[in-house]
């Protein structure tokens, strides 16, 4: 089965300092019926105005990706890590037993567009970790290679970033007239979210197309097609496969 989610569904929350597009059921939009998908808990459209943010505050038990699509994110922890992140940088976050950290825009002028996940952990308590990546455009385009995976792997600690969950995220930039398969497991659940351009996406249920905000939750052992329509420009979108 393929839901599709329009970019109009999702919940609005404005405020003097923040944009948000909740994709699920979070802060201010209660909605029982839309509390998750699998064990993804919140789906995040976040534009921060310049020198506002998020000041420091705790996370238990949360596994945390958020990727940068537009300026400059800063990140500060009670691990240790103070970081600015530019577009095109993953992060990843552990809470485990216990993290405090601040998401700020360090622009005096420009906003910052990042969007974050929740995820639950495969186990409870566990040590809290950090870490951060930029990918590049070659990395990216026209390809499905794993930016974040939940089980090491060889070529984990050098060239993927890891969580404490089951699940692997994509971000492909896929150009127009290109087209990839992503092969669905029995069991698993793909949430694809596309962040810009238009895509077309095909399986068992049948085609579909994709504007920017549009989300797709897909239940199906089949494979997905995948192609690029815009007419101008790249389509870049997030895929995960879950649990």
């Amino acid at each position: 089965m393929i839901k599709v989610v329009t970019s109009a569904e999702r919940h609005t929350s404005e405020k003097e300092w923040i944009h948000s597009e909740f994709s699920f059921s979070f802060a201010d939009y209660d909605d029982p019926s839309n509390a998750h998908f699998g064990c993804l808990l919140a789906h995040n459209d976040n534009q921060l105005s310049p020198k506002q943010g998020f000041k420091k505050h705790p996370h238990h038990d949360l596994e945390i990706i958020s990727y940068v699509i537009s300026g400059t994110l800063e990140h500060n922890d009670d691990l240790g890590n103070v970081t600015r992140l530019p577009a095109g940088t993953v992060q990843v976050m552990s809470a485990g037993t216990g993290i405090n950290h601040s998401e700020t825009n360090p622009s005096e002028d420009q906003p910052v567009r990042f969007m974050q996940m929740w995820f639950l952990p495969t186990e409870p308590g566990m040590e809290p970790t950090w870490k951060s990546r930029s990918f590049s455009r070659e990395e990216r385009l026209n390809k499905l290679e794993p930016a974040v995976t939940g089980k090491m792997n060889e070529q984990s600690a050098e060239e993927r970033l890891q969580i404490q969950s089951d699940i692997s995220l994509y971000i492909p930039i896929l150009e127009t007239g290109k087209e990839i398969v992503f092969e669905q497991k029995d069991e698993r659940r793909t949430y694809l979210f596309l962040i810009t351009g238009n895509l077309e996406i095909g399986c068992n249920d049948g085609t579909f197309q994709l504007e920017p905000g549009d989300a797709a939750r897909i239940r199906n052992n089949c494979d997905l097609h995948i192609k690029g329509t815009s007419s101008e420009g790249d389509a870049e979108f997030v895929l995960v496969d879950i649990p």
